[in-house]
């Protein structure tokens, strides 16, 4: 069903798997055993990602993470290759197999080669600030996201109808865009500081034609049927709360479904908010009680 991955890929992906079985045994002291890898995904468009899972053949429910991303080749450039390890590690301990791709374009080549990087190009481009294309960029990932569920369903790893996406920031734009086409197999998405088009030029609070994510915001919400949990923070200045307040109130006028969430400020700079070990206590009870409430 899908392309066989090139040769570089395959030498990456024994020395990656090898690299990932040292570096993170199980821990034998959790109520769930779990292990982490590094897999070279055989996609449409190969890439990287970062897996934990419970030990163990499964299946086992599946949780897609998807970053942020950065217009800066540079930045690209260092980007990690595990981003989101200790949320990632709270949903393996609860069971599931949690999967968070490295978008294509990022990586050492991503500043050698700026529209490339080590497996392909980097496809998730807004276009110019003064007419900004949100719509497609937030698809470009989702599609990522289906071939994902498409290939670890095919190979039998996970549950092909309780799926979780979980996205922050770019990430969580992509996870509306997903929204909009109601895969059958995704039962709930969950975002973090969504959005395209933040802290334009570096500036706080300068947004990328901001109306114009509003619309495309609404745009999803028409055909959004998915259960959505979107989580905010008050000192994010990337999307602050006015932003975000009119996002949520376009998406669900609309008719999508999204609880909306506003959190205290926290850190410096709340929008990197899922990223901090620090911020679990504060976001797992609303996690928690979403996913357990009826879907």
């Amino acid at each position: 069903m899908h392309s066989p991955l090139p040769a570089i890929g395959q030498v990456l992906a024994v020395i990656l798997s090898l690299l990932g079985a040292l570096a993170a045994p199980a821990h034998a002291g959790d109520e769930i055993r779990i292990q982490e890898e590094i897999w070279a995904l055989p996609l449409p468009l190969p890439m990287f990602a970062y897996l934990v899972r419970p030990v163990g053949d499964g299946p086992f429910p599946l949780v897609i993470m998807n970053h942020g991303v950065s217009l800066n080749p540079t930045d690209r450039s260092f980007f990690p290759l595990v981003e989101f390890r200790d949320a990632a590690t709270w949903f393996a301990k609860r069971g599931y197999l949690v999967v968070a791709p490295v978008g294509s374009g990022y990586g050492a080549a991503a500043i050698d080669i700026p529209e490339r990087a080590i497996f392909g190009p980097f496809f998730s481009k807004i276009g110019k600030c003064s007419n900004p294309n949100f719509r497609d960029a937030g698809m470009a990932v989702a599609q990522v996201d289906l071939w994902i569920i498409d290939y670890l369903a095919a190979e039998k790893r996970i549950i092909p109808k309780d799926v979780i996406v979980v996205g922050q920031s770019a990430g969580g734009w992509a996870s509306i865009a997903l929204s909009s086409v109601n895969p059958p197999q995704v039962k709930a998405i969950i975002t973090f500081a969504a959005g395209r088009g933040g802290r334009v030029g570096g500036k706080p609070n300068n947004n990328c034609a901001p109306d114009k994510l509003v619309e495309a915001t609404a745009d999803f919400g028409r055909t959004s049927r998915v259960p959505m949990l979107w989580i905010y923070i008050e000192n994010d200045t990337f999307f602050g709360p006015d932003l975000s307040k009119r996002m949520h109130d376009a998406f669900t006028a609309a008719g999508g479904r999204a609880e909306y969430h506003l959190m205290p400020p926290f850190g410096n700079e709340g929008h990197f908010f899922i990223g901090s070990p620090d911020a679990i206590p504060l976001w797992s009870p609303l996690v928690t009680k979403f996913l357990d409430a009826p879907k």
